[in-house]
């Protein structure tokens, strides 16, 4: 009897028990669990950089790469030639507005028209002098007026020898918008894009190498040449009449003597600044050569002017677990006009593009073949 009462109260015991000990078990694996958790924490900490480092923003960069945006540039650049061809003037070929190229067509032909001149005004005077020599060669003879016309030096003889010295200069062109040669790869891309429609590029090579235009105006120089040694021979013959003249006539002889001595210097003058005997940019009858050949191939053409802001952006975006990627595309503003050969307007547009951004994998798999051959995407 009393060995089951003492069992009985065991067991109850142990009844009573069995929650905490439950408890217990149940703290024991969630401090396991956490343990666990924190050791699987380190180790992946361990794994990663400090904690005073940062990771990379991402952020643009054109310094690396920015000579690359210029390709996308150029693809906008003939992109645009097409547009612009499509709306020139469908009636005539045109002419490509360069200034420097302008002021040379007008200088050549103030010089050939020059040469001319001077030589219908040696002529003239040619005449009008052999006229005086053979009335002063028999006594009592002297013209009236003939002297005094023959002392008037003609203004146009020094204008003429002053625009001699336009050429005494280089002419150059300077390009517009963004980056050197901006403009000179325009006007490629149109007469690229239409060859037909183009009838002088304006700057480069204007035909230096076009004998008969250059023969042609040497042949003027050596008409004028002609008529000045034949006023030099004249005059040679009225000082010899001057000589063995005396009183008034003397005076009035030596007069008409100095004056045609005056006209041929100024002559001289024109002659020398023109540099025949030189090549080149240094030679004044070289360069007007060359700018009455383009004027006269260019001659009632209608004149396209225009001015372009064209820049090649290149976008670098860096980070930590992307990597690098270049990204290029490119903006153009142009303004173009269309003007008769008189100033008048004929046409007149504004553009802005914006070339759609291409990526650039740098291993060569992300741009598309027709990018990397040079073909407009």
């Amino acid at each position: 009897m009393a060995f089951a009462q003492v069992a009985g109260a065991v067991t109850t015991g142990v009844q009573q028990n069995t929650p905490a000990l439950e408890a217990t078990r149940a703290l024991q694996e969630a401090e396991l669990r956490k343990a666990i958790a924190e050791a699987e924490r380190a180790e992946l900490l361990a794994q990663l950089p400090p904690a005073s480092s940062r990771p990379l923003e991402g952020k643009l960069d054109t310094r690396q790469f920015g000579a690359a945006g210029l390709v996308r540039a150029v693809d906008l650049a003939n992109t645009l030639a097409v547009e612009v061809c499509a709306a020139l003037p469908p009636d005539a070929r045109i002419t490509v507005y360069d200034a420097a190229t302008s002021t040379g067509i007008v200088a050549a032909r103030s010089v050939n028209d020059a040469l001319l001149r001077l030589a219908d005004e040696l002529a003239r005077r040619n005449k009008d002098l052999q006229l005086y020599i053979d009335a002063h060669t028999p006594p009592d003879a002297v013209p009236p007026t003939l002297a005094l016309a023959l002392t008037v030096v003609p203004a146009v003889l020094r204008a003429s020898a002053d625009t001699a010295a336009l050429f005494k200069t280089d002419v150059t062109a300077a390009s517009l918008g963004y980056g050197e040669g901006a403009r000179a790869l325009f006007v490629s891309a149109l007469a690229q894009a239409c060859p037909q429609r183009i009838a002088g590029l304006g700057s480069g090579y204007l035909g230096e190498l076009d004998g008969a235009q250059h023969e042609r105006l040497l042949g003027k120089l050596r008409s004028l040449a002609n008529h000045r040694a034949d006023y030099a021979n004249r005059i040679a013959t009225l000082q010899r009449l001057v000589d063995g003249a005396k009183g008034d006539e003397k005076r009035d002889m030596a007069a008409v003597a100095t004056a045609a001595g005056a006209v041929l210097k100024a002559v001289d003058a024109f002659i020398d600044s023109l540099r025949a005997g030189e090549t080149g940019d240094r030679s004044p009858l070289t360069n007007a050569a060359r700018y009455l050949g383009y004027a006269q191939r260019t001659e009632g053409a209608p004149v396209l002017d225009f001015d372009l802001r064209l820049e090649g952006m290149s976008i670098v975006k860096d980070s930590l677990f992307g990597g690098q990627k270049l990204r290029l595309s490119a903006v153009a503003l142009l303004w173009y006009r269309v003007h008769a050969p008189d100033g008048s307007l004929r046409l007149a547009r504004t553009v802005r593009r914006m070339a759609e951004p291409v990526e650039v994998d740098l291993r060569g798999a992300a741009a598309g073949g027709g990018f990397w051959e040079g073909r407009v995407p």
